[in-house]
């Protein structure tokens, strides 16, 4: 990519602005700009469509396909890209713990990058410097100038310089863009088991759209089963394919103990605490490698319809 991450997402913000009233989102200045997409405004598909996009960094295509759960018609949600490391580890990979003491979101897009307090960015050797920067906030609450000062403390970006789109998981927007998470998902788990992420070139995810929940907590466990149970992704690498046979059964979400169980019981064992989870299972249903250098496929895990018939309430 010729443009850093940070410059097309501000690139793609301004086009956002511009479509406000058409995307049913609300554009204000609050220290910074502030792009919300779903806690007071409606939102709506497409205006997921362009919050995912926007995590990616407009490094990746997002839209929905037809599909299927069973015999019932499901949309789905595809994302492909030719820079998915960037896109995806760089950019949408929600590894940045907003935490203030009356505010806390789940963060993600290229300001990640600018900040580089992650220890992924030190593994990949990734980093930019920015004068503008996008991030994306996973929350029910928007975000108050002391969250843009906070983030510019981080990013050294001036606050008034950075965009922050918001949107909750029980919303149409915000619930589209946790299950354009597929691709990235599978990434994070390949560079989790050791896998150099540098091989992929390419990649390909779907995922079915979960239904809108009526409040975060199942918000978060369909959109969680969505990936988990029904997610699908193709990988195209290059090297050997000695290593993938060896990997590749660690990488599905079936590898983890807790595969089998909807999302929500897990997390409720859990005490609800992300980080007692056991890790393994954050990955898609079903990934398959394809070697670009060798010509071999190789596919791993599979797709449970039952569970998310049962998460869905089909």
């Amino acid at each position: 990519m010729s443009d850093s991450l940070n410059a097309r997402a501000i690139n793609l913000a301004n086009q956002i602005v511009n479509q406000a009233t058409s995307l049913r989102i609300d554009a204000s200045e609050v220290g910074g700009r502030l792009l919300d997409f779903g806690v007071k405004a409606a939102g709506g598909i497409n205006a997921g469509l362009a919050l995912a996009k926007l995590c990616l960094a407009d490094s990746a295509d997002v839209s929905i396909v037809p599909g299927h759960i069973g015999t019932v018609g499901w949309p789905q949600v595809q994302v492909f890209s030719d820079s998915p490391v960037q896109a995806c580890l760089c950019s949408q990979y929600a590894g940045w713990q907003v935490a203030l003491e009356k505010y806390f979101a789940m963060g993600s897009g290229p300001i990640r990058a600018v900040a580089g307090i992650e220890e992924v960015f030190e593994k990949l050797e990734y980093s930019e410097q920015a004068t503008a920067a996008v991030g994306v906030l996973e929350s029910g609450q928007l975000p108050n100038a002391d969250v843009f000062n906070f983030m510019a403390e981080k990013s050294g970006v001036a606050a008034d310089q950075i965009v922050l789109a918001v949107a909750p998981t029980s919303s149409q927007a915000g619930n589209l863009q946790v299950v354009a998470r597929s691709l990235e998902t599978c990434l994070h788990k390949l560079f989790e088991v050791g896998f150099d992420v540098h091989r992929v070139v390419s990649g390909t995810g779907v995922a079915p759209l979960s239904p809108v929940a009526a409040d975060d907590l199942s918000g978060i466990g369909r959109t969680n089963d969505a990936i988990l149970y029904g997610g699908r992704v193709a990988l195209y690498v290059t090297g050997d394919d000695d290593s993938i046979a060896e990997l590749g059964p660690q990488v599905p979400s079936s590898a983890s103990d807790c595969f089998g169980q909807p999302f929500l019981d897990v997390f409720e064992q859990a005490g609800r605490d992300f980080y007692k989870i056991d890790p393994h299972l954050f990955s898609p249903a079903e990934v398959v490698f394809q070697n670009i250098d060798t010509g071999k496929v190789q596919c791993f895990g599979g797709v449970r319809e039952d569970i998310l018939k049962q998460s869905f309430g089909l």
